[in-house]
């Protein structure tokens, strides 16, 4: 049985008409808001339940009888009453006696996780990972660098930064958190040398490795320069007939998403990356204008489908032999490939954020369209299955940011401010049973980044569906000894202050020049974290005080342990501050290259610390035992 999360009163549109903050206080929610989003959410169909898909598990009754089931591999099964305990996992159809067909999705419940598994890993935001053969931005051959020290070191993960794709134009997005799709990957960080053909063709490698000259990460600068020499290989290639081989191959069994994704693209790279303002002929996916313009494209469009192939090829090259944990957003840009293919089930004139909380007075609002609840059930769930799929793909971990979006999320006006918002529930059993499901398939681990406010019944019903915990050393007041088993214990994340920015006062110094917060907030939320690191002496150097924060942290029995390279770096700067959309976020290299971090003292500390923190500690009986024997052996 899952556990149900306490609800305020919901309407039959699924708003919440009041919300609870941190501190338990209870806020109504405008009329005005209400009506707005009634209005955006729109009627269901009267007969939705009748179409919407059945999520269920082998041996759950089924309100239907004498059903008929074609599962995936063809074979068909009667089903009267409930599913039989040997149902086959998976997405089937299902037809009842009177015609009605649906989706009939079958899960195991629970997430896949090795039995009595710990590990312990580093957290990477990989476009910071600069190496000497880097083009001005962390890319998957330093993915692979940094996987091979960490297996060397014993780490049993490596957590990374999400790595979905952009548009492909000028302007491009620094946030890994605004992607255009959730499907698809960035190119962004293809390491050229890496690329099949780069040898027939000129690979302006001085010019890529003098990016890594600036001071900050310069998207738009290192994507024009890798674009156009990826453009020359494959335009080699296509001459040479190169191509046609193991990349056709891969590409057909892509599918329709792959050709949604490229024609985007190719469209993108000629009206621009907002698909809400091409011509009203290209709005439509599946229109005969977007078909027109694929087919006078075709080879724009094959480029673009080029790159996810080279992708997907550096990526499992960069993940072997060890789970690396890819971030899912919670959302994708409004204007993008994702929202283009699904515009029928994202809302409009909305936005995903978080209402007020004690880290952020005025709210957020995160500039993501959601989904409309009923909309993506009437879809067969297939936008969320397919971007948890793809971000699982070929790595076998799964973090899923603000995971409590599965439940709820906090619906903003396009016109009004985050505190104007108001929450709008979610078919979160279906939607965890999904994840369950596809982690299953991609024998995957799942961590649930459930950070802030979290509602009654949320962290039981994630416990009971094998999705770890995220558990930070800066949000909790007990001590890590008294975590939970059934988590990633972890100090900080991007967005809140390194263990050096929080010591020394540089991260209280930045807050203040970018003003995201009233001095009295910055001084109370520095003072609560360093209660954290109260055992901390207080002329300890910045590299002591991020040893300390370690030795505490390898105390809890989680069952995963991380650690960022910026902690281990001692760097001051988080790599973004809410509440601020300029630069430096997102920007920021690592100070020292990738090639030099398995020798770096600050790396080699930490790994050390969170390895001794895995070994298991002798049983009370057996340290007994051992003092007892090794006191016979000295009267000896």
């Amino acid at each position: 049985m899952t556990s149900t999360p306490a609800k305020p009163t919901t309407d039959a549109w699924g708003i919440d008409a009041s919300w609870l903050d941190a501190l338990d206080e209870e806020h109504t929610v405008s009329e005005e808001t209400i009506e707005l989003l009634r209005q955006v959410i729109g009627h269901p169909p009267t007969d939705l339940l009748d179409r919407a898909p059945i999520v269920a598990r082998p041996g759950d009754p089924l309100e239907v009888e004498g059903a008929e089931v074609t599962c995936e591999d063809g074979e068909v099964r009667r089903v009267d009453g409930s599913l039989p305990e040997d149902f086959p996992l998976g997405y089937h159809r299902l037809r009842t006696t009177d015609g009605r067909d649906r989706r009939l999705i079958v899960s195991p419940g629970r997430c896949w996780l090795p039995e009595g598994w710990r590990g312990w890993g580093w957290a990477v935001q990989l476009y910071a990972t600069r190496g000497r053969d880097s083009w001005g931005i962390g890319d998957l051959g330093d993915l692979r660098t940094v996987r091979e020290f960490a297996q060397a070191q014993g780490a049993g993960f490596v957590l990374v930064n999400p790595l979905h794709a952009v548009a492909p134009t000028a302007g491009q997005e620094d946030s890994p958190y605004l992607p255009a799709t959730r499907r698809f990957r960035n190119p962004v960080y293809l390491r050229i040398a890496d690329v099949p053909g780069i040898e027939a063709v000129d690979a302006e490698t001085d010019a890529g490795r003098a990016l890594n000259d600036g001071e900050l990460i310069d998207r738009d600068a290192i994507w024009a320069v890798k674009r156009r020499v990826l453009q020359r290989v494959f335009d080699a290639g296509r001459d040479s007939g190169a191509d046609e081989g193991p990349f056709r191959e891969w590409w057909w069994h892509q599918g329709q998403p792959l050709m949604d994704w490229a024609t985007w693209c190719a469209i993108a790279d000629e009206h621009g990356p907002n698909w809400q303002t091409w011509p009203a002929e290209l709005v439509d996916p599946r229109g005969t204008g977007v078909a027109d313009f694929a087919a006078g494209h075709d080879r724009q469009i094959a480029f673009h489908a080029w790159l996810q192939w080279l992708l997907d090829v550096q990526l499992r090259a960069a993940t072997e032999g060890i789970t690396v944990i890819q971030d899912l957003p919670i959302g994708v840009a409004g204007g993008g490939a994702d929202a283009w293919a699904w515009q029928d089930v994202l809302a409009q004139g909305v936005s995903v954020g978080a209402p007020p909380d004690a880290f952020n007075s005025q709210g957020q609002d995160w500039g993501s369209p959601p989904l409309v609840p009923w909309r993506l059930q009437a879809a067969d769930y297939e936008p969320f299955i397919q971007s948890i799929r793809a971000t699982m793909a070929g790595a076998g971990g799964l973090r899923v940011d603000h995971v409590m979006g599965l439940f709820r999320l906090w619906w903003v006006p396009s016109d009004g401010s985050a505190a104007d918002g108001a929450y709008v529930r979610y078919p979160y059993e279906d939607m965890l049973d999904i994840v369950a499901l596809e982690s299953h398939r991609a024998q995957a681990i799942v961590v649930g980044e459930d950070l802030g406010t979290v509602e009654d019944g949320v962290r039981e019903a994630m416990a009971e569906h094998g999705i770890l915990s995220y558990r930070l050393l800066w949000f909790e007041e007990d001590e890590p000894a008294q975590w939970p088993a059934e988590a990633m214990a972890a100090i900080s994340t991007h967005d809140l202050p390194t263990v050096a920015g929080l010591w020394t006062g540089a991260d209280l110094t930045e807050q203040r020049e970018h003003g995201v917060g009233t001095e009295e907030e910055l001084e109370r939320g520095r003072a609560s974290l360093l209660a954290r690191l109260s055992t901390v002496p207080a002329d300890a150097t910045p590299v002591e005080a991020v040893e300390a924060a370690h030795r505490r942290l390898a105390t809890a029995p989680s069952t995963l342990l991380s650690a960022t390279l910026d902690d281990a770096l001692a760097v001051a700067r988080r790599p973004n501050m809410p509440g601020t959309t300029d630069r430096p976020n997102w920007c920021i290299p690592l100070p020292v290259p990738t090639e030099e971090l398995a020798g770096h003292p600050g790396v080699q500390a930490v790994a050390g610390v969170l390895a001794e923190g895995l070994r298991p500690a002798k049983p009370q009986r057996a340290r007994k035992a051992a003092k007892k024997t090794a006191a016979r052996k000295k009267k000896s």
